[in-house]
């Protein structure tokens, strides 16, 4: 069953997500990545993936994106994260455990930006960011060897400097997955399923 849902972010602005309930408690969020949206075939293909599998999942668009309110912003890391905690805690209050955020690509593209947006997107530390990851998180990346947008190189740093991190490499895929769309959602439902058996 889908159904549509707003929920609230920090700036009062309504972000508009589908919940694919699948009658499991447990519940992915799924995070669309930059000048894209919830309707993007990747986000529709992994919500269809594991409603197969018996597993809820919750896509939505970020603020600006979409049908979501407010304005789109280049490299607005910070808003997005807070849009993130906003959907986490209002399914944590409907009792709905979140067993996994999935998101894809913030990567490179040609737009125009602001100021503010371009001294975020310099001063934010990713290698900073990485370090401070729970040493109790599990994180699956998953990155095709063909992407024309981010070089698979940058997946395999992201692998030596992330704790308990899994780095699967789909042979042949670019960065949208186009021909590798089963092959993507095999790899994170594995990955969740050893989630979900560790409880």
């Amino acid at each position: 069953m889908t159904q549509k849902i707003t929920v609230l972010n920090k700036r009062g602005e309504k972000l508009v997500g589908l919940l694919h309930d699948s009658g499991s408690a447990e519940l992915v969020i799924l995070c669309h990545g930059l000048v894209a949206s919830k309707e993007d075939d990747v986000m529709v293909n992994l919500s269809a993936a594991l409603e197969r599998e018996r597993i809820s999942a919750f896509r939505f668009n970020f603020s600006g994106n979409g049908e979501t309110e407010g304005t789109f912003e280049f490299a607005n890391y910070r808003s997005e994260a807070e849009d993130i905690r906003s959907i986490t805690e209002h399914f944590k209050r409907l009792h709905r455990p979140i067993i996994a955020v999935l998101g894809h690509s913030k990567g490179e593209i040609d737009y125009r930006v602001t100021e503010e947006n371009m001294i975020e997107r310099l001063t934010t530390n990713i290698h900073q960011v990485c370090l401070g990851i729970d040493k109790n998180c599990r994180v699956l990346t998953v990155h095709g060897s063909a992407d024309e947008v981010i070089p698979v190189e940058n997946a395999h740093e992201f692998a030596k400097i992330i704790l308990n991190h899994e780095l699967k490499v789909i042979q042949g895929a670019n960065h949208v997955y186009s021909s590798h769309h089963a092959e993507l959602a095999a790899a994170i439902m594995a990955f969740l399923k050893e989630l979900l058996m560790k409880g």
